[in-house]
């Protein structure tokens, strides 16, 4: 089971003020699963998604990625160990092409020096050929190469979602952390994401889904976790987290019998 165990989180607190955003979270995600987080809003996802990738330093606790502890202090730290995310608010480069977008996050894993770049030698060439190839592949992968050459703040709104995983992908990562995903979405590119997260997973990168589409998250996810005011209060297979009291009631508020 140990090598099955891709993150651990061990009870991890973050507070802003007197406000207990996280309060002693712990979960485990397997290698190769796509897991959900859900919660009401205010429940303290994304927030978690922000101390594991090094936007915010929590007060205590901490994370285990791949064997060994995450030294998530620096966003930059987090996506060199292989974490990649995107945002519940889309932060795209709105005055470059698609292609250069996903370029820039392909560019954290090349080897080019200050020398290289000004001197244009061989090398460097040959990897910025490289780089730009694996960008048109990511792009025709997520499905839309056809805007590759559109400035980002063109595409359409659900372009743009697929523009910002692409670029996450593009940085080789074994957890791809999605944040809200399918908000604005319409059924038919809501159906369309399940479709390509689904094809993220079976090609080797394991999904955190942060989503407030129930349903999608239902139908898309192994196993799920729900936070409800900092504290996980529930985390089993969809089937079970629907049944479960205290789910009904974070939701829907009031006692449930």
């Amino acid at each position: 089971m140990g090598e099955q165990i891709l993150l651990e989180a061990h009870a991890v607190a973050k507070h802003f003020g007197g406000v207990k955003a996280l309060h002693d979270v712990s979960l485990t995600i397997r290698r190769g699963e796509i897991y959900g987080l859900i919660g009401p809003n205010g429940a303290g996802k994304t927030t978690f998604f922000n101390c594991l990738t090094g936007l915010y330093k929590n007060e205590s606790g901490h994370f285990t990625f791949a064997g060994a502890r995450l030294a998530a202090d620096a966003p930059h730290k987090a996506a060199e160990a292989g974490i990649a995310r995107t945002f519940q608010n889309i932060r795209l480069f709105g005055n470059m092409t698609a292609i250069e977008n996903v370029m820039v996050g392909r560019h954290m894993r090349t080897h080019a020096n200050v020398i290289g770049a000004i001197t244009r030698n061989r090398a460097t060439m040959a990897e910025e050929g490289a780089i730009t190839r694996r960008a048109e592949e990511l792009l025709h992968y997520v499905g839309i190469s056809e805007r590759a050459h559109d400035y980002a703040k063109n595409l359409s709104y659900g372009d743009q979602r697929r523009l910002e995983i692409a670029r996450a992908l593009a940085t080789e990562p074994k957890l791809l952390a999605l944040d809200e995903p399918a908000a604005g979405m319409n059924g038919t590119e809501t159906e369309a994401l399940r479709v390509l997260v689904e094809g993220i997973c079976r090609d080797g990168v394991t999904v955190l889904l942060i989503e407030h589409d129930v349903k999608l998250v239902m139908g898309l996810c192994g196993r799920v976790a729900v936070l409800d005011y900092g504290e996980k209060i529930c985390e089993d297979v969809p089937a079970v987290v629907q049944k479960d009291p205290r789910v009904i009631e974070a939701y829907l508020g009031g006692s449930v019998a």
